[in-house]
């Protein structure tokens, strides 16, 4: 099921991935640590929206899974703390009531953390790679690190809903260097969605197969901040005509008239950005809107969002090979010079920053920047098998999610690529989400 599967003793494979699996894993306890270290024992256990945890809820809870997938699933060594197994299930302790929940302290959290660890890198130095599908090119590791790191971007989310003043700081993005805009052409087509092959694809991303579509457009870059502005100066918040009938009821019960996180500035907007009120910048593309706030600006645009298999398609597929990339660049992994991730910058980069990110197509920023809202909801792909729990993907599958495709500024490398998908409510903004319009080709268009 995960392609060629490396044993303990294939040397110097076998050492080649248990290295890769141990800075993996220490590359996301660092930026726990730096997430959980900004902030002092009350904000850790202070909720700071109902839409997200305690910041040390998260931090327990990173470590409970690691637990509980490593130190006893693949491990098969006694429980470190089972007694806060209930304590730390997403599924049983909704995030409204986890404050009040008798949760470990930061201190204790923390001491946790490191004895799982510990035990964690027992086991790596002796574990086979053979053994069964669970670790299998390391699955189950890179499923660790995965879920750490996803755990670390909601943290993120967290630390922008603070009230409290900036704690975290980080260099600004990079300038164009690549002038880029309008739209690009897809051409009528099958390609290849979904992987076999990639180590760590976790199940909705799995199988590969084969989607045949029709010519469509698409933006070659993300929805931008002075794009966003023109649909608002133009009445868009009040004009039901751009809404669907759920959106407009959401947009009037919730008395919306811009991004998340936006406020009147003299004749502008201003952007709050973690503690910091700046002038809204027009060549950045906009986050913190939600999905109904996304089809409208496309509706008033004349367009619409795109389906999943439309995004993936303008990412991966590459029209001199017919084959699709791993990344919109290529196979390689993600470099500073192909995209805003890892939260190396604390904002999303202006259009134009990364031409060497570019798909084949020359659609930009399609990694990175911002998690883009798409037409779809969340469902399995054909021949979807449910591993290695149903509770990741599939109890989640139906009508009340909406994919994200591509990730942002705050998600890590390790957790994105060009099949990588992400889900959520179309009303949700506290996420780092934007998007970007296609539309159908036209006649002309499609035969060019």
């Amino acid at each position: 099921m995960r392609g060629e599967t490396v044993s303990a003793t294939d040397h110097p494979e076998g050492e080649r991935l248990r290295g890769r699996i141990a800075e993996e894993l220490a590359r996301a306890r660092s930026r726990t640590a730096l997430l959980t270290e900004a902030v002092d024992d009350d904000d850790l256990m202070r909720q700071h929206s109902p839409l997200m945890s305690p910041l040390v809820w998260d931090l327990a809870h990173v470590g409970n899974q690691e637990e509980l997938w490593l130190v006893r699933d693949v491990g098969g060594r006694e429980p470190v703390r089972c007694d806060i197994d209930e304590l730390y299930d997403a599924f049983k302790q909704p995030r409204r009531d986890r404050p009040a929940l008798p949760l470990l302290p930061p201190a204790e959290a923390r001491a946790y953390l490191g004895t799982v660890r510990d035990k964690v890198h027992d086991l790596l130095d002796a574990v086979s790679f053979t053994d069964r599908p669970l670790v299998a090119d390391g699955f189950a590791f890179g499923m660790i690190v995965q879920h750490e790191q996803q755990h670390d971007e909601t943290m993120l989310a967290t630390h922008q809903l603070r009230a409290g003043a900036a704690v975290l700081h980080a260099p600004p993005p990079p300038e164009p260097t690549a002038r880029v805009g309008g739209e690009v052409l897809v051409p009528a087509g099958e390609f290849t969605m979904g992987t076999d092959t990639d180590p760590w694809a976790l199940d909705n991303e799995r199988p590969a197969h084969r989607v045949d579509l029709p010519a469509y457009v698409i933006d070659a870059t993300p929805v931008t901040n002075g794009e966003y502005e023109a649909f608002i100066a133009d009445g868009g918040y009040a004009d039901p005509r751009w809404w669907s009938a759920e959106g407009w009821e959401h947009r009037v019960s919730e008395q919306l008239v811009a991004p998340m996180h936006w406020r009147r500035d003299g004749d502008g907007w201003a952007y709050r950005r973690f503690g910091r009120w700046d002038p809204v910048r027009p060549d950045e593309p906009v986050v913190h809107v939600c999905f109904h706030e996304a089809q409208a600006y496309a509706a008033w645009a004349g367009k619409r969002l795109p389906t999943e298999a439309e995004w993936e398609k303008a990412a991966r597929w590459d029209p001199a090979t017919g084959r699709s990339r791993r990344y919109p660049w290529g196979d390689g992994d993600p470099t500073e010079a192909h995209a805003n991730l890892d939260q190396r910058h604390l904002r999303p980069a202006p259009v134009g920053a990364y031409p060497a990110g570019a798909s084949p197509l020359g659609v930009h920023q399609l990694i990175g920047d911002v998690w883009e809202w798409t037409s779809t909801t969340f469902r399995g792909h054909p021949g979807f098998t449910a591993f290695p729990y149903r509770e990741y993907s599939e109890v989640f599958f139906g009508d009340d999610y909406r994919v994200l495709r591509g990730g942002s500024f705050g998600t890590d490398r390790s957790a994105c690529r060009g099949t990588f998908r992400n889900w959520d409510y179309p009303i949700r903004r506290q996420i780092f989400s934007g998007f970007r319009c296609a539309r159908d080709a036209g006649p002309d268009e499609s035969h060019r």
